[in-house]
């Protein structure tokens, strides 16, 4: 019997966008990272790809060997006995990375929260992250949630260029950019781990459902 949340829908000729619920909460964003992984596992012939958002997930198929109905049919079968597939999924991998504090934008983040370096120091690292999603460009990792009384706007002009590396924060999640691309958030560091690397399997360092601790470096 299909999960009544469960609601497939094409999207262009190669995939299946499968709806989730309507409204963002951490709960249905795990269930979605935990369809995602199962999806994975499960090895579903033709499949090409599996996007997690933050209300459903996308799976990309090589629609010359499956038609929509079957691949939606079985995506949702697949998705509906994820509990019975958990021994082989695997686990959430937890990540530290190194940052050394010294964005260009982290005096005007003090200024603008009223928190000294310190403290703005600290309370980033005091928190573990949830990898939200991958987007924007590959590798670049959405992470939540930021603490409160670091949550400002986006930069009203972004920059035309981010360094690869740079850790930046903006409203409720923080993120390292992964390639030198333009960007509004603001930089408060920098690591040297590389995010995306196209000669490594695979390419992205995180994945939906990571978790993520930065640790201060000199």
């Amino acid at each position: 019997m299909t999960d009544a949340r469960l609601r497939p829908h094409p999207l262009g000729d190669s995939a299946v966008t499968i709806a989730f619920g309507v409204e963002r909460t951490s709960e249905l964003l795990g269930l979605i990272h935990s369809a995602a992984r199962s999806l994975e596992a499960a090895n579903i012939p033709h499949v090409q790809d599996i996007v997690p958002a933050y209300l459903a997930l996308t799976v990309f198929y090589d629609s010359l060997h499956a038609s929509y109905e079957e691949m939606a049919a079985t995506l949702l079968d697949a998705c509906e006995h994820r509990a019975r597939a958990i021994a082989h999924v695997a686990l959430p991998s937890e990540h530290r990375i190194p940052v050394t504090y010294d964005g260009a934008d982290l005096e005007w983040v003090c200024s603008s929260t009223g928190l000294s370096v310190e403290e703005v120091i600290a309370r980033h690292t005091a928190r573990s992250y949830t990898v939200d999603l991958l987007g924007f460009v590959p590798g670049f990792a959405y992470l939540s949630e930021l603490d409160s009384l670091l949550q400002l706007p986006r930069r009203a002009q972004p920059r035309p260029r981010v360094a690869a590396g740079s850790v930046a924060i903006a409203a409720a999640q923080t993120a390292v950019y992964p390639l030198d691309t333009p960007g509004g958030w603001h930089i408060i560091g920098r690591t040297d781990i590389a995010m995306f690397d196209p000669a490594r399997d695979p390419p992205a360092l995180l994945y939906p459902g990571d978790r993520v601790l930065f640790e201060r470096v000199e």
